[in-house]
């Protein structure tokens, strides 16, 4: 059966879902060792978060790009996760879906987060054709995301070292094998109908 045209899959739990970021070494380590962001981290802005780790991946080019060494797996309340996409926008404006261009403005500056659909990725980092979510988190977002939602904050910057070894190995099986077991999030047309999904 193919994949929806755009779908939150997530390592999830029935309380929780994960999602990653990538930072430099300095908001990264502290964040994984104390379980929660450092004063260094700036909560006045927009802060991105990603279900897929793949798409992570591509994004951070397997935690080797500067200022994204340090790939960081947030286990995060599945309630803050929901009051996000309820309170979220799309980042664009979508004929259709939005009655005008000005009235997706207005929404856009009153919403808490924003919401990208990104082509999801494969183990060579290729875009597929379904697409992924990504989470933008602003003002009280990055607010309640930084002090109420996180549970646990893991550093998966060598899981994301020893998957592409195994990928520039050619051992695709192997490298699959240690993904995290992402599955569809049960978010339901409430959460999503206003993002396209």
């Amino acid at each position: 059966m193919p994949e929806p045209k755009q779908q939150i899959r997530a390592l999830h739990t029935a309380s929780t879902v994960t999602v990653y970021q990538a930072y430099r070494p300095e908001i990264g380590l502290p964040a994984a060792r104390d379980g929660r962001f450092p004063a260094a981290w700036k909560r006045d802005r927009m802060t991105w978060i990603k279900p897929s780790f793949l798409w992570m991946m591509y994004r951070c080019g397997w935690a080797r790009k500067e200022g994204q060494e340090t790939v960081l797996a947030i286990e995060i309340t599945r309630e803050g996760f929901e009051w996000a996409l309820a309170n979220s926008c799309l980042s664009h404006y979508e004929h259709g879906l939005h009655s005008d261009r000005a009235s997706w403005k207005r929404e856009l500056k009153r919403s808490a987060a924003r919401v990208q659909w990104d082509p999801e990725r494969d183990l060579h980092l290729q875009p597929l054709a379904h697409r992924s979510l990504q989470l933008g988190l602003a003002d009280e977002a990055a607010g309640r995301y930084a002090d109420e939602w996180i549970v646990a904050i893991e550093n998966v910057t060598a899981l994301a070292h020893t998957i592409h070894a195994r990928v520039r190995d050619g051992d695709l099986d192997a490298a699959r094998k240690l993904l995290p077991a992402e599955r569809p999030y049960p978010a339901g047309a409430m959460l999503l109908n206003h993002l396209g999904g």
